[in-house]
């Protein structure tokens, strides 16, 4: 990797995570170039505004939901894989952070305006021609109903993945659903983006804006996703049947230990059924094994086992020893699809 393409991905790391390791607050990024210098396909003055305003008051609201809370210090990822269970104030401003400090990173008034290596080659597989694909994102920029994004991102299966999204949601999310993974450009089409300059001529902004986007950062974003074990915590995330178990026995097992045992008496049933839809669905391809296989087998045996304990009315030692032996079966499967496997 040559020195500038290093100097991209660090500054992206830099602007997202800032905060993380110095302190528990977010900042707003500083920019590698002056407002004026993305003229004339970008106004100085939208630059500005969009920069120092609105990008400034995703960071000041993300940091006002995130104060006091245990969430404080997270990664900005940690906030978004879990987007939907932090709130829409986490969501929302979270990830108009991260999707802005994505942006500004690709952009410059330099662009290297054609991608070559492995990015240029993986495109050219995937979507016949850079010409093509620059179609798709601007068709995807230009349906997008109101305000959002479109997005090339890299699957957790490391494939190249068109997608528009709405508001400021990105792949990272959970709330994305069907489109998971680690975004690697994104044209920002809400209309503080554009409308100084081409008002409702939202098609001469995309058209525009690949004058300035500099397809170096890209491959840099590229490279550095390919390599992330951010993939493989979504591709686990994205795993629905898992976590919805783990909902479950997250809601039973606790209580139990706390001596609570109504929770696991009334869903028994529940957890059976979730532990055969479980053993019924997909494994992510990076998890697949014979391993994790005969862990399902025995955590749906396990899960059945338990259910009929407790419609027999079982003694509480007995529903203990069960449900904590499921537990063990459960996180051998959380294991299996952990960093060293």
């Amino acid at each position: 990797m040559n020195i500038k393409i290093l100097s991209k991905v660090l500054a992206f790391v830099m602007c997202v995570s800032a905060g993380h390791v110095l302190s528990s607050q977010h900042v707003l990024p500083k920019l590698a170039y002056t407002y004026e210098s993305l003229e004339p396909y970008i106004d100085a003055q939208t630059m500005e505004i969009h920069h120092s305003k609105h990008h400034q008051a995703y960071v000041t609201n993300l940091n006002k939901a995130l104060a006091g809370t245990k969430a404080e210090a997270l990664p900005i990822e940690d906030l978004l894989i879990a987007s939907e269970k932090r709130g829409a104030a986490i969501r929302n401003n979270g990830g108009g952070h991260y999707n802005h400090s994505l942006f500004w990173s690709m952009l410059s008034p330099e662009a290297d305006k054609t991608p070559d290596g492995k990015l240029l080659e993986d495109i050219n597989r995937t979507f016949v021609s850079l010409d093509s694909l620059k179609k798709l994102l601007n068709n995807a920029a230009m349906t997008r109903f109101g305000s959002g994004w479109a997005w090339l991102y890299v699957s957790p299966e490391k494939k190249l993945v068109v997608c528009s999204l709405p508001n400021q949601d990105n792949p990272i999310m959970d709330a994305a659903k069907e489109h998971r993974g680690i975004p690697i450009l994104g044209i920002d089409v809400w209309e503080h983006a554009y409308y100084l300059k081409y008002q409702n001529k939202r098609a001469d902004y995309t058209n525009a804006i690949w004058n300035v986007i500099d397809w170096n950062a890209v491959a840099a974003n590229y490279s550095s996703a390919l390599a992330s074990p951010l993939l493989k915590t979504i591709e686990k995330d994205a795993w629905l049947a898992l976590k919805e178990f783990h909902l479950v026995m997250a809601q039973t097992f606790h209580p139990m230990e706390e001596g609570d045992f109504a929770p696991i008496r009334s869903r028994s049933g529940e957890m059976a059924a979730k532990s055969e839809l479980l053993l019924k669905s997909k494994v992510p391809a990076s998890f697949q094994s014979d391993a994790i296989q005969k862990a399902l087998r025995d955590l749906y045996a396990g899960a059945t086992a338990l259910d009929k304990l407790v419609q027999k009315k079982a003694k509480d030692d007995k529903i203990n020893e069960s449900l904590t032996k499921l537990h063990d079966t459960f996180h051998i499967i959380q294991g299996l699809c952990s960093d060293e496997h």
